[in-house]
């Protein structure tokens, strides 16, 4: 069982998951799992010590030893199995996330489906590991290069899709031949437990997986065992940068997500009511709490009044509630923390002169009074220059811009320090040509409002996005995950003549 030992009365105490078996921490600290639609402990997490991490790492390398020598067809057999225990498991394991993260059923489902898409990717390695070869480089002389795993590689995943980026890791990793490790975010550990729950049914060797809770001593931990080859992260800015820097002085590989503050070009020749319908979804789905989230929209020129007053209603209407619960279609911020931040920042945003057309402050849902919920938020006239107009919100809060060409709205785009995404609303294929082209970010979505790559592409992020240089997903992960081996040979034709 992941949680049979109560911590506090009725509140399970969770535990980690080391050399195939469920293992109580001998941590002293715990931190509350809180569901934030209600503000009721659900679980208790244990912040496991770096003692226990060294141990986990042992015991994974032990198990790298014999994985790694697997054949590559047989180590693809248990993601197989793994997948259809999700797909059998999909709704409670989409409860779960719910309960802890917060967003809808359906948000939940959604982000377990493109988790999915990954172990699926995942499955043909026997052809994403390929190597090449050249035969006669030089007279009788053959050249071969081979795709090899690392040894113990970890993730470092966050609280907004607790199902969905530990999957963008955790299949290419063992199936490359390595031995993983999967710390999440203590704010959610009840999704990463409820899923090592299947991977424990689906039969991989014990220690190739492992499940440790904990907190920033887990991270440093990690970061600093000698043992531990590469780490993924996803998170913000200031801790991506923090992890790279502190990874990269201990020689390991690092992907590091960072933070965004994404924008939406809107021109006069778009379909206004199609884009404000996509980017209501964009903004606000998943309470904002996404780093794809549309954070800006800026209008160009005539579409500015039409734009403004379809998302003003959009914005108002939106149903904000439990995720639980049927109908709504936005449920609260992670923590009571969160709330009191975002709210914050709007309140910084009106001072800057921004007027909040839609204000989400203040908001209350019957039956969840004590929840941390931020209704949507339509911030006309931000100062572009001003500190709201930088500052990753993480909150159901849409600035609104106004440039009077399409090539000032690109500068606009192009003036911030994050690259993860970046769209435009338009008829004209030029223009789109032109944006694409232009604009700085690592996925350009062209009248998409969420430009998230399928499991075949890589996450790109581009500026204080992103460090490192091989992003998660599809042959960006095979290849970060492996280290290549050239092989240089020749046998002379005489050695031949004794056969």
């Amino acid at each position: 069982m992941m949680a049979d030992i109560p911590a506090k009365p009725g509140i399970p105490r969770l535990h980690n998951f080391v050399s195939g078996s469920w293992q109580p921490s001998s941590a002293a600290q715990t931190n509350a799992v809180i569901n934030p639609a209600t503000a009721l402990t659900i679980a208790d997490v244990p912040l496991s010590t770096a003692g226990e991490v060294d141990a986990a790492v042992q015991a994974a390398h032990a198990a790298y030893r014999e994985w790694s020598e697997v054949a590559v067809g047989d180590r693809i057999q248990p993601l197989f199995r793994l997948k259809a225990l999700i797909e059998e498991h999909l709704d409670d394991l989409a409860r779960v996330i719910t309960e802890e993260c917060g967003k809808t059923l359906a948000e939940s489902v959604g982000e377990i489906r493109r988790g999915i898409e990954n172990i699926e990717v995942a499955s043909g390695i026997p052809m994403l590991m390929q190597g090449v070869n050249n035969e006669n480089i030089a007279r009788g002389i053959d050249e071969h290069m081979f795709r090899q795993p690392l040894g113990v590689v970890a993730a470092i995943t966050p609280f907004n899709f607790p199902a969905m980026i530990p999957l963008w890791f955790l299949p290419y990793g063992v199936a490359t031949g390595n031995a993983f490790i999967l710390k999440p975010s203590e704010r959610v550990p009840l999704t990463s437990a409820k899923l090592f729950e299947l991977i424990e049914r689906a039969g991989f060797p014990k220690g190739v997986l492992t499940l440790l809770h904990g907190g920033k001593d887990v991270v440093n931990a990690l970061l600093d065992h000698p043992q531990v080859r590469a780490l993924s992260f996803v998170g913000s800015t200031p801790v991506a940068r923090s992890i790279y820097e502190r990874g990269a002085k201990n020689g390991k590989r690092v992907q590091a997500q960072g933070g965004a503050k994404n924008p939406a070009v809107i021109l006069p020749d778009a379909d206004l009511e199609m884009a404000a319908t996509i980017l209501t979804d964009s903004a606000f789905g998943c309470a904002g709490q996404r780093c794809l989230a549309t954070s800006v929209a800026i209008t160009v020129g005539e579409a500015r009044g039409k734009f403004t007053e379809l998302m003003s209603d959009m914005a108002s209407s939106r149903r904000v509630g439990s995720g639980l619960e049927g109908g709504v279609q936005m449920g609260p911020v992670i923590n009571a923390q969160s709330k009191t931040r975002i709210e914050a920042l709007i309140a910084q945003g009106v001072q800057e002169g921004a007027k909040a057309i839609v204000d989400g402050r203040g908001q209350r849902v019957d039956g969840f009074e004590d929840g941390y919920f931020v209704g949507p938020t339509l911030l006309d006239e931000v100062n572009p220059g001003g500190e709201i107009a930088q500052t990753e919100i993480f909150g159901p809060v849409l600035s609104l811009m106004h440039a009077a060409t399409a090539e000032d709205a690109i500068r606009l785009v192009n003036e911030r320090k994050f690259g993860n995404q970046a769209s435009l609303f338009t008829g004209s294929g030029a223009a789109a040509r032109k944006f694409r082209h232009e604009a700085r970010a690592g996925n350009i979505g062209i009248n998409i409002g969420v430009a998230a790559p399928i499991a075949y592409f890589p996450f790109s992020g581009w500026g204080d996005s992103f460090f490192g240089d091989l992003h998660a997903q599809g042959r960006h992960g095979v290849e970060f995950y492996t280290e290549t081996k050239v092989v240089v040979e020749r046998w002379p034709r005489e050695w031949s003549r004794t056969f």
